[in-house]
């Protein structure tokens, strides 16, 4: 049995992750396979720069949104046996929690230990944000950060697409901005 993230610890590590996705600023090492990485640099303040995990256990999802540049963090988490907590979801303050029912939650794990998954992620992809005020959601999974927008022309990648799609139309999250 997997240990239980702590939600509290997780949120603020979610919340890093997704700023970073926001901004444009690379969350990963962009050397290709078999590279060594490189050492981490020094911030502008003199210190290094924090490793941030991009995985979550394997079974588990996170979705992290936000509207625009400025908007708040919406987060959901979601657990290998279905159980859902969703922080701001409805954009009101108020946190949400529940079960996804028993086809939904077999239907999420089927969709997550896809291997097409490892081939949708932002570093696979070298997705980089590009729509000002769009609602951006990302997925945290085990096999890595995947991120779309709610723009004109962009496409979803197909099994996180499914993921999203899923997720949004079992609990308070948005697909849309």
């Amino acid at each position: 049995m997997l240990p239980r993230a702590h939600p509290r610890l997780l949120l603020p590590v979610l919340a890093a992750v997704l700023v970073g996705a926001l901004t444009g600023c690379s969350l990963f090492d962009r050397e290709p396979r078999g590279t060594p990485a490189s050492q981490p640099s020094a911030s502008a303040g003199g210190g290094a720069q924090l490793e941030i995990p991009t995985t979550v256990a394997v079974g588990q999802v996170s979705l992290i949104q936000r509207l625009g540049e400025d908007g708040p963090l919406r987060t959901l988490s979601v657990e290998r046996d279905g159980a859902w907590q969703c922080l701001d979801c409805a954009g009101d303050g108020v946190t949400s929690r529940g079960t996804l029912a028993p086809e939904l939650t077999e239907r999420l794990q089927v969709l997550l230990a896809n291997p097409a998954l490892a081939d949708e992620t932002d570093q696979a992809r070298r997705y980089r944000t590009t729509c000002i005020d769009a609602l951006t959601s990302s997925l945290l999974t085990s096999s890595g950060l995947i991120t779309s927008q709610d723009c004109p022309g962009e496409e979803r990648t197909p099994v996180a697409g499914e993921i999203l799609l899923l997720l949004t139309q079992a609990t308070p999250a948005e697909i849309k901005g």
